[in-house]
């Protein structure tokens, strides 16, 4: 179970890697469009090559002087997906601090159990011991009650 939850552990840490990108290039454009609607007449560009969205060759830019753009930040949705996009950035957070909690807890338990086991071993041997003393003590107590009568 530890290396289960470790290899579970390492996959939601790749999640919540592969989450903060999307969370970052929107935070990137939410901070363009509302620097175009305070700064009048400022030509913001996006460069996509530098998310990989598009190759390193092709040049493919959003510029705050296109129609779209500002269709774009006056919209609704990039909002909303902003939004979305941060709580799955957060749960697959919180997935992955319970995967470390779980890991914690699992292995101070199989630590918990090894040492009660190793316990009770010697409890045993102990016991085994103390029981070939009293018949040793017992044999010797009837050897000298023999020998004086």
């Amino acid at each position: 179970f530890i290396m289960l939850t470790y290899i579970f552990m390492l996959a939601w840490l790749g999640v919540t890697a592969f989450t903060s990108l999307p969370v970052y290039m929107y935070f990137n454009l939410w901070t363009i469009c509302r620097n175009a609607t305070i700064v009048d007449g400022a030509n913001l560009c996006l460069d996509l090559r530098q998310y990989g969205i598009v190759t390193i060759g092709e040049e493919k830019k959003v510029c705050t002087s296109s129609e779209s753009f500002i269709k774009m930040c006056d919209s609704n949705e990039l909002n909303m997906t902003f939004h979305l996009f941060i709580v799955a950035l957060a749960g697959a957070g919180a997935a992955v601090i319970a995967m470390v909690h779980y890991l914690m807890v699992l292995s101070a338990n199989w630590a918990y159990v090894k040492d009660a086991c190793r316990m009770q071993k010697y409890e045993d041997i102990k016991s085994k011991e103390e029981q070939e003393l009293h018949d040793i003590h017992s044999t010797r107590s009837k050897e000298r009650l023999n020998a004086y009568t």
